[in-house]
């Protein structure tokens, strides 16, 4: 059952939705700290699979927070007839269940770059032409219909089950989670080619996705986004150094004295 986002003043939503920005904040700090110290590579970069997971979904949630609050907000203010503290595990709830899609496609991502690893090394070709394709669909998949009505959903309409319970509330977050998950895969898909701790990467995905769920015309913004894809899978076609994430960084080696 789908159900109209609240109409409260943004007032009564705004504290809401600072607090999701904060939290957001926090995961930025994390995830910034661990980027710059590894900077981007192909692969896991050496990860295990339990830090890679915990590293996954710091940036999920530094990158999806801060664009789900009026989501989030609205959710609660909806079906929640209590005071701000009361509504704010209700929210917290929502977030959790949202991140929860994300870290189970986390895991896939996880099975995938353990693959790129070993391409890397066995067929270089191959892999810069694999970094070439997944931006080059990341693009396109921004053109369709599927993209359309996975973005209008996020923007226009929320999943009212179990309303006003805490449970109702993560089950709610993990419903409009998945949906995100089909609406955003092809993008988080692009740090395979780009390296999935590229700083810049994140930064530039972060800003795609909130102008995607919050500002006015989502498609447009869709369509900017699949163009400037499109332009950097050609442009990767012609410089390999554009795909960090699949193509070994070989440096030269120093000169004998």
């Amino acid at each position: 059952m789908i159900a109209s986002v609240s109409t409260r003043p943004v007032r009564v939503a705004a504290p809401f939705w600072v607090v999701l920005a904060l939290l957001g904040g926090v995961a930025w700090l994390v995830a910034a700290n661990e980027a710059r110290d590894m900077g981007a590579g192909p692969g896991t970069m050496g990860m295990t699979f339990p830090f890679f997971i915990g590293m996954w979904v710091s940036m999920m949630a530094a990158m999806m927070l801060p664009a789900i609050g009026p989501q989030a907000a609205g959710q609660v203010l909806a079906y929640v007839p209590a005071s701000v503290a009361g509504r704010l595990p209700g929210v917290l709830g929502f977030g959790a269940g949202f991140l929860l899609p994300w870290a189970l496609y986390g895991v896939i991502a996880f099975l995938v770059l353990s693959g790129v690893d070993s391409l890397v090394e066995d067929s270089p070709e191959t892999a810069r032409w694999l970094g070439v394709g997944i931006l080059a669909v990341a693009g396109l998949y921004q053109f369709t219909p599927a993209k359309r009505r996975a973005l209008d959903h996020c923007r226009m309409a929320l999943h009212a089950s179990g309303v006003g319970s805490l449970v109702g509330d993560l089950r709610a977050g993990i419903l409009d989670g998945a949906v995100c998950v089909g609406c955003c895969w092809p993008l988080m898909a692009t740090l395979i080619s780009v390296g999935v701790m590229n700083l810049t990467a994140m930064v530039g995905l972060a800003a795609v996705i909130f102008a995607e769920k919050v500002l006015p015309r989502p498609r447009l913004v869709a369509g900017i986004a699949g163009a400037a894809l499109l332009a950097l899978a050609l442009a990767a076609a012609i410089d390999p150094s554009l795909l960090p994430g699949v193509v070994m960084d070989e440096m030269p080696m120093p000169m004998s004295p």
